[in-house]
């Protein structure tokens, strides 16, 4: 009785419930910690997330396996920008049919453009396994290579390049994809320009015209 009594004193005197303060503050605090999306909150480390929450980037996505179509799917029904690389291969079945195919680029990642607030989206959506980066903070692509990848979908001249990538050091010297760097590699009669995207250890060869390059000097 006397703690209800002092509860209802210090109410009239300030102006303010206190219980409802109390219970205001926890659940404050529960939705400031959900919409901490800064990398490492959720491990007690201290964020770090470069731009401002409403600049958004793109990052890449580790996937379930063999789920990369349906978890790009996902995304898209929450709002999320999502971008999946995809190229075309013919395969021969055993009656000797050929059926032409189209697979993921980079098995078990995709993409996604978000902003910090988008974080929690995109972690709590089916297929998605973590946001790529290191222990301190998530890691963006550069828009130019995202680019690139979409100029070879649509050009459908690009595929996963999985040999030792050997070759001459170059960059492409205009437009959208204005200094993007990789390695000029030859494949039959023609060019292929390799990407390398480091954090996921994943490499793309698109064919390139020579006079879009230009050589790096180490």
């Amino acid at each position: 009785m006397q703690a209800h009594a002092g509860r209802r004193e210090e109410q009239a005197l300030t102006g303010r419930d206190v219980s409802g303060a109390t219970e205001w503050n926890a659940r404050h605090t529960m939705t400031l910690q959900s919409e901490d999306c800064r990398p490492g909150a959720e491990r007690g480390l201290t964020p770090v997330l470069g731009g401002t929450t409403n600049e958004r980037r793109w990052y890449a996505v580790f996937t379930l396996p063999q789920n990369e179509k349906s978890a790009a799917k996902q995304l898209a029904l929450r709002g999320v920008e999502a971008f999946l690389p995809t190229y075309e291969t013919v395969r021969v079945w055993k009656n000797r049919q050929r059926v032409r195919t189209v697979l993921p680029l980079f098995p078990t990642y995709l993409f996604v453009r978000i902003d910090c607030r988008q974080r929690g989206r995109v972690l709590e959506s089916p297929g998605v396994l973590h946001i790529v980066g290191n222990s301190r903070e998530q890691v963006s692509v550069p828009d130019a290579e995202i680019e690139l990848l979409r100029s070879g979908v649509r050009g459908r001249n690009m595929e996963p390049y999985r040999e030792l990538v050997v070759g001459k050091k170059v960059r492409i010297k205009s437009g959208s994809m204005e200094g993007v760097e990789g390695v000029l590699v030859r494949k039959g009669n023609g060019l292929r320009f390799v990407l390398a995207l480091e954090m996921i250890n994943q490499f793309a060869a698109i064919e390139v015209d020579a006079e879009d390059l230009e050589p790096v000097v180490e």
